[in-house]
């Protein structure tokens, strides 16, 4: 094979790539069979078997038991908005995760305490093995599982405090900002670092995607007076929202 030239399986999961964005091969339309494609293109059994792997990965095509593999729908990509401190008066878990003011989403939360792993506590500057409060977060649009977050807090901070418990006490379901300001920890900067990656299997069982579904990770930390007091990863599906943000000018 010559510098820059693909292998057999890309080109032809390339062209059947093209069809489906351009609409030759519609939603719900069944991919050409495997012998269709070695006829069509003229290649072998495995390279059309390699060609189908690489656009179900992409989740452009799904496999239907019994009775072959057809085009997926692609949906059109909602935003998830996001900025660095949300409104005065308390911000909800839903809106500190989407500071859009015409969200109006639900959630489902579970808090207990644990040990901080060497990753998590690298992130909030304890040791690992210090006690952190893990709440798991699942969030819905209008019914839809769209969002899933875990957050880190160290009981250092919140430890025998009314917020030591996110979504439970006087101000139980509002934002990290206005938790921690009740407890005179006053958040002057976040963080946010964004990557993507396969979406491991209970990610994708929770969210409503397939194996193979990419998802965008945000690495999130609030921090007071350099100190960091909150650090989340926030799971949203890439194949169904985008991620916005609004960066001010100063």
């Amino acid at each position: 094979m010559t510098f820059g030239e693909q292998p057999a399986y890309l080109r032809v999961a390339g062209d059947l790539r093209k069809k489906i964005v351009d609409g030759s091969l519609p939603p719900h339309t069944r991919l050409p069979s495997q012998a269709r494609i070695r006829e069509e293109y003229g290649v072998s059994d495995t390279v059309a078997l390699e060609a189908r792997k690489v656009l179900m990965a992409e989740g452009l095509v799904e496999g239907r038991s019994g009775s072959g593999t057809y085009v997926r729908e692609r949906p059109v990509p909602r935003r998830v908005a996001r900025s660095g401190f949300r409104p005065t008066g308390g911000a909800t878990p839903f809106r500190q995760e989407q500071s859009d003011a015409a969200a109006r989403g639900t959630w489902e939360s579970n808090s207990e305490q644990t040990e901080a792993s060497g990753a998590v506590a690298e992130r909030l500057g304890i040791r690992p093995g210090d006690r952190v409060m893990c709440t798991k977060y699942l969030y819905r649009d209008a019914g839809e599982p769209m969002m899933l977050s875990t957050s880190w807090e160290p009981l250092a901070v919140t430890g025998r405090t009314p917020v030591m418990l996110p979504e439970e006490g006087p101000l139980g379901g509002m934002g990290v900002v206005e938790r921690m300001r009740a407890i005179d920890v006053i958040v002057d900067n976040v963080t946010e670092q964004v990557g993507a990656r396969p979406g491991l299997a209970e990610e994708l069982l929770t969210l409503g995607g397939v194996p193979g579904h990419v998802v965008l990770v945000i690495q999130r930390t609030y921090y007071a007076s350099g100190r960091p007091v909150e650090t989340a990863d926030v799971v949203i599906p890439a194949d169904r929202y985008r991620a916005s943000y609004h960066l001010p000018v100063k």
